[in-house]
């Protein structure tokens, strides 16, 4: 996971480009995560900051 915002959300939409399936950036405390949308439950009690769609 990562602490700064502008690098995450660098990283998030290159790997968006590169794999070719949405990505979501979620904060979970003071930390950024990015899996694959489809990954992500429902369920999950994650604050969704963006979803990227290649």
């Amino acid at each position: 996971m990562n602490t700064d915002l502008s690098l995450a959300q660098n990283h998030v939409f290159q790997l968006s480009r590169t794999l070719m399936v949405p990505v979501t950036l979620f904060r979970s405390g003071d930390e950024f995560g990015v899996p694959p949308s489809d990954e992500l439950d429902d369920e999950d009690d994650l604050e969704i900051v963006h979803e990227y769609e290649p």
